[in-house]
């Protein structure tokens, strides 16, 4: 008897880089060296949004969420010793992807490697920055303009490289439904066709179709998104066949690579995050027909912070033990024919099908971002709503919620932590590499950069010969503000009241109440300091806030401490409640705190949520702050109760 021909294993990854270029050197070739099969590599956020690691907003944000790049040189250690022709390499950059991607094409050419043969995927999706992670830097119009570009840059000279990945892992991070995040994915992607249609020739234009590669997101309600996935291949092929007219089939593959859910993960019980991420990655490796071509998993910690290596390998063995261990890969698809996945694919279809029928008739997805967003924030709050009343379990955190303590955390709390001193040792490694680089050549670079940029050409080739003159992520990016200006993108909160969540009417009677006691309606701003763009916290608690009754200041990311405190004064706050995911919040929390004490404000109840171990959190309270929350606080409404006892004028003079 033959035996089966086995498939080949998808890319094995982590998702990796934190602190300093040197370090996430040493992380990768660690765990290349474990067997890894492909690099992941997260930038920090003053990277992803375009300053330089001196600029005030990159304040405490330095080598937090990933590593800093700000120059060729850090790139060029970031890769030592990993010979990038032969590597296949993603980076999840979205605003500075051209950037990037002419540092990376610098450095193989540096190398000696042959630029046409390099492999990888730049992620380069801004529209759902738009909607869900906030790395942007321009409006979505000129920003288009630009991933189109690196996708002709790629497709002439980098023919293996993926110029664009559609991501929606960070949609369902926001909390879209399954439809939604096929519509919104999809309509990206054909926002990016529409735009690169007219740069190729014709019979050119189904490869570059073939180029374009996604990246998605696999929930805990694993038979739905392995549903999911299969309605991805679908719509995919249904649409580069009636939309584009792609006759060829290869060109019509819907490829995709994949991190299982975050947005699950529990700082309660977090041992059980093993199986969740097990039973996630069974959702895009058991269906062949819409199987992952790269999968990266979190690590059990993540609610928790910052990774190990050791956290990082257990991840990575558990796809090993899949892929080698088990006999998946030898057998044809395991559910075609299946009544029962056919109809829940049709019915996701469907429904998908209908959304983008709405954003069409919207104008597509750049003229839809606002209704997009609106949508998320209502898909999320509605998300929260079951888990209050119990309608989603989720164990360990609304039932079951008694239990041992995990041996897994240690005394270090199970993660690891940026040492302060990396900031100002990146910092100091900037100041060395402008001093040394040649004035002249950077001036040149700089010019011809912003020329080609306000002349409407393709900025890739500027750009590699701004990373060979030694131009820095910031100077790069302030000419793409400077030739298509800055964006803020909408909150999503600006809606009718809703009466869909309990326990709101005894919550608007208590804020009723203070209101009276304070001579007008209770003043809530919540401000996000910093450079993250994880607003999903924010939102959910701005939208509760505001449908308890009480005046709401939300601005949206990417604020300032100075700019928090002057919006304090302006609204003549009550309480502020700040929100960072970064990890930076000891830095800019305290910053708040005393710039509001040096304004007089230091009456004004401060509240902060985020990812806080509890040793931060005593530093947090020393600083003067009032209440603490961290992802184990779901039950919003006490939150909600908390801050109007915050308020209450009786209760502050007690």
């Amino acid at each position: 008897m033959t035996q089966p021909q086995k498939d080949r294993p998808w890319l094995i990854r982590t998702y990796a880089g934190h602190s300093t270029a040197k370090a996430s050197n040493a992380l990768y070739r660690s765990n290349l060296s474990k067997g890894q099969t492909g690099l992941s590599v997260a930038f920090d956020l003053p990277t992803q949004t375009g300053y330089d690691s001196d600029h005030v907003l990159a304040r405490g944000e330095v080598g937090k969420v990933g590593v800093p790049v700000g120059h060729l040189g850090d790139m060029r250690t970031l890769f030592d010793q990993i010979p990038l022709e032969q590597m296949n390499t993603s980076m999840t950059i979205n605003a500075t992807a051209p950037w990037l991607l002419a540092l990376y094409v610098a450095v193989a050419e540096e190398q000696g490697a042959d630029v046409s043969k390099l492999q990888g995927t730049v992620q380069n999706d801004l529209i759902k920055e738009y909607l869900s992670r906030g790395t942007y830097i321009c409006p979505p119009k000129p920003s288009l303009k630009m991933i189109a570009d690196v996708a002709e840059y790629c497709y002439e000279n980098v023919p293996k490289w993926n110029p664009m990945n559609v991501c929606s892992y960070h949609l369902q991070e926001a909390g879209a439904t399954p439809e939604q995040e096929l519509a919104y994915a999809l309509a990206t992607a054909i926002a990016v066709l529409d735009e690169l249609r007219p740069r190729v020739p014709a019979e050119d234009f189904p490869a570059l179709c073939g180029r374009i590669s996604f990246f998605v997101n696999a929930g805990i309600r694993f038979v739905t998104e392995m549903c999911k996935m299969r309605a991805f291949v679908d719509l995919w092929d249904e649409i580069l066949l009636e939309r584009y007219g792609v006759e060829d089939s290869k060109f019509r593959r819907f490829r995709y690579g994949v991190q299982v859910n975050s947005l699950g993960l529990t700082e309660q019980q977090p041992e059980n995050n093993v199986y969740r991420i097990l039973i996630e990655m069974l959702a895009v490796t058991l269906s062949k027909k819409a199987r992952a071509r790269a999968v990266q998993l979190p690590a059990w910690n993540e609610a928790l912070g910052l990774p190990r290596p050791w956290d990082q390998q257990w991840s990575m063995r558990m796809q090993q033990i899949l892929a080698y261990e088990t006999d998946l890969l030898e057998f044809d698809d395991l559910f075609e024919g299946n009544p029962a996945v056919d109809a829940k694919v049709e019915a996701l279809k469907e429904g998908a099908r209908a959304e983008l029928g709405n954003l069409d008739g919207m104008g597509g997805a750049v003229a839809s971002i606002e209704y997009m967003k609106s949508r998320l924030v209502d898909a999320n709050a509605e998300r929260l709503n079951r888990i209050e009343r119990n309608e989603t379990i989720v164990v360990g955190v609304n039932k079951w919620t008694e239990g041992e303590p995990s041996p897994l955390e240690t005394e270090d709390g199970g993660i690891m932590t940026v040492d302060p001193a990396v900031e100002q040792q990146q910092i100091d490694r900037l100041e060395d590499w402008r001093t040394s680089r040649d004035a002249n050549a950077v001036k040149d670079a700089l010019a011809a950069l912003r020329d080609t940029a306000r002349s409407g050409g393709n900025i890739m080739g500027p750009s590699i010969r701004a990373a060979k003159a030694g131009v820095t992520t910031g100077e790069w990016a302030e000419e793409m503000r400077r030739a298509f200006g800055t964006y803020r993108g909408p909150t999503g909160v600006s809606r009718s009241v809703s009466n869909k969540t309990e326990g709101l009417e005894d919550l608007r009677g208590q804020v009723d109440a203070v209101s009276d006691k304070l001579g007008r309606r209770l003043k809530f701003l919540v401000g996000k300091p910093g450079l993250d763009g994880h607003s999903n916290g924010a939102e959910q608690i701005a939208f509760r806030a505001r449908d308890c009754g009480m005046d709401i200041s939300y601005d949206g990311i990417r604020m300032t401490p100075e700019e928090i405190v002057a919006a304090a004064i302006e609204d003549d706050a009550h309480v502020v409640g700040l929100s960072i995911l970064s990890g930076s919040h000891l830095p800019l929390v305290e910053e708040v705190m005393q710039r509001m004490r040096d304004e007089g404000l230091g009456h004004i109840p401060v509240v902060v949520g985020g990812i806080i171990p509890d040793e931060d959190a005593e530093k947090l309270k020393a600083a003067g702050v009032a209440k603490i929350y961290t992802p184990k606080d779901f039950e919003l409404n006490s939150i909600m109760s908390d801050i109007v006892n915050l308020a209450d004028p009786n209760q502050m003079a007690a």
